[in-house]
């Protein structure tokens, strides 16, 4: 196991009552004015002659703190992710309360209003560490911002491109779901592959990570389609699929919904027995495991063992159920508070420490990043079946080194 020493003060957490009194997330906009001085004193002389009073001098920006370590947090808390984004932001809240560290004050921005102008705000307040964006293209702006200061981002998007360089990605990479999912369906026989994939970027690295598994597997790709999201484009490349030669498992690159939709096409149209394999994007959504048409289906993920736990407490304080995402913004405060140990008060962050291949642990499981700055992760293979979901293959405890 990679960190028992977090991992075993995480588990023996879970019952403990939350402290009434913790580190409130403190907003981006606020601004303090810190005279330096009473104006001079008025000398009385014949002829009277009056000093010149002293202006005050105004500093903008947070307040300064020598005691905690400063850390951004940067998350859409307007606009049509505002929902996800203030779950993330609560969830950081939890994990300090939950670890009772005073030595970490949390600075949320909102990206919604402008990531790279978020992200200068964040650094010219004195943070010394950037926890997201939450999107790819907040990442990109936000990312050599950061660079030119010589601060770390870790950032909440999947999307492998914008790592690097000192932006780390902590985001679920659907490669990763891809080749675990393909790797068990290999384990249980199965030879020949078909995918489903949509046009775009996501798609096309959806497709990548699937002839690469594949390969590696040992089997072969017999169709690989894409489609759109126009009317009907979905309905032609299952069509199109169904003229290939026979296939035992089709990989659907896309959202449970969508594959809910393409699975009673699939039987009718050349695949009546294929096993259909998903990928971690069916994870995030509470309803796919009660589409009749997705029973049977195995898709890989990361261990919902913790998270449960975690959303029980989530509900319990405020009042609601966390959106799935924001687990990362719980593990990215444990991954802090961790390599807190090697970094004293008001000094750069140690940036190297990311690179532990020993890994982390969290409520995700174990993950560590690899040389290229995208998390690596220990991931399960699940099957939905009578409305919920069953652990068939197990994450690893650790990694190999």
């Amino acid at each position: 196991m990679t960190d028992t020493a977090v991992r075993r003060q995480l588990a023996k957490g879970w019952g403990r009552k939350l402290i009434g009194a913790g580190l409130g997330l403190m907003l981006a906009a606020c601004q303090t004015v810190v005279p330096r001085g009473p104006s001079g004193p008025v000398v009385q002389t014949p002829p009277p002659v009056a000093r010149p009073t002293t202006t005050p001098r105004v500093d903008t920006g947070i307040p300064q703190d020598t005691a905690r370590q400063r850390i951004a947090l940067l998350v859409p808390l307007t606009g049509p992710n505002a929902g996800v984004g203030q779950s993330i932001a609560n969830a950081t809240q939890l994990a300090i309360l939950d670890l009772r560290n005073e030595a970490i004050r949390i600075t949320t921005y909102d990206t919604n209003l402008g990531a790279a102008a978020a992200a200068q705000k964040a650094l010219a307040d004195g943070n010394r560490l950037i926890l997201g964006p939450l999107l790819s293209d907040d990442a990109r702006a936000v990312a050599p911002i950061a660079r030119r200061a010589g601060v770390p981002v870790v950032t909440f998007s999947n999307d492998s491109g914008v790592a690097g360089n000192g932006t780390f990605v902590l985001g679920y990479a659907p490669a990763q779901s891809i080749a675990r999912v393909v790797d068990y369906a290999a384990s249980k026989g199965i030879r020949d592959f078909a995918g489903l994939v949509p046009n775009g970027l996501y798609g096309d690295r959806a497709s990548t990570a699937l002839l690469r598994a594949v390969e590696d597997s040992g089997g072969q790709v017999v169709s690989l389609q894409t489609y759109d999201r126009q009317p009907g484009s979905l309905t032609a490349a299952i069509t199109r699929l169904g003229r290939a030669s026979p296939y035992q498992a089709v990989l659907i690159a896309d959202s449970g919904a969508t594959g809910a939709t393409a699975v009673p096409i699939i039987r009718r149209s050349g695949g009546p027995t294929a096993q259909v394999l998903g990928t971690d994007l069916w994870n995030t959504e509470a309803s796919v495991a009660a589409a009749p048409a997705l029973q049977g289906a195995w898709f890989a993920s990361v261990s919902d063992g913790l998270y449960r736990q975690y959303a029980t407490k989530y509900r319990t304080r405020f009042g609601k159920a966390p959106y799935r995402l924001s687990s990362l913004g719980y593990d990215a405060v444990l991954l802090t508070v961790r390599i807190m140990r090697d970094w004293p008060v008001g000094t750069p962050f140690p940036t190297d420490r990311l690179s532990d291949r020993g890994g982390f642990a969290g409520l995700d499981g174990a993950f560590r990043f690899g040389p290229d700055g995208v998390a690596q992760r220990a991931l399960e293979v699940q099957e939905i079946r009578a409305g919920t979901t069953v652990t068939v293959s197990p994450a690893p405890t650790g990694f190999a080194k």
